[in-house]
């Protein structure tokens, strides 16, 4: 299936008890929920459509680690880019699989990370990437800058898993 990501937006009210837990804000079947398919279901039909309104989930399939790339240190700058935040992370492996990563970003967090996004959707746009794998995290890029300026507006935060 591979490794994939999932962000959950969650009310400010609620930040300390998602960064003191933050799998607890992750519904217990991702993949239904960016699916559009029942929970727990080991066959079934579905149209593909997120069943989470997108205001409350952010699903970037494999394009996590294209977006963690485009924003971590690099070799000039040795700090990350505020958005990297919420790319930052990597499952931990082991003989029979993997165990996720999980953070919270509280609302502040999350208005800083939105703006960032925002200037790094421009400055990737501009570049005119057309190979298939850059539209392809593109695309996520366009989803994430959507997802968390939303968040950002509506001062909640979210809790991301990787994995």
């Amino acid at each position: 299936m591979g490794i994939r990501y999932y962000a959950y937006a969650f009310d400010a009210d609620m930040t300390a008890r998602a960064q003191a837990d933050p799998r607890s804000f992750i519904n217990d079947d991702p993949l239904a929920d960016a699916w559009g398919m029942p929970h727990g279901a080991q066959i079934a039909v579905t149209n593909f459509e997120q069943s989470v309104p997108k205001t409350d989930m952010l699903y970037l399939d494999k394009a996590w680690s294209g977006l963690q790339a485009m924003t971590r240190p690099s070799a000039t700058d040795r700090r990350p880019r505020p958005a990297y935040r919420m790319f930052e992370g990597q499952v931990t492996m082991h003989e029979n699989g993997w165990i996720p990563w999980v953070r919270a970003l509280s609302p502040e967090e999350v208005l800083e990370i939105a703006e960032d996004l925002a200037d790094l959707q421009h400055t990737v746009q501009d570049d005119k990437r057309n190979d298939r794998d850059d539209r392809y995290v593109l695309d996520f890029l366009n989803r994430a800058v959507e997802f968390v300026t939303g968040v950002a507006a509506s001062n909640r935060g979210f809790a991301y898993l990787i994995g």
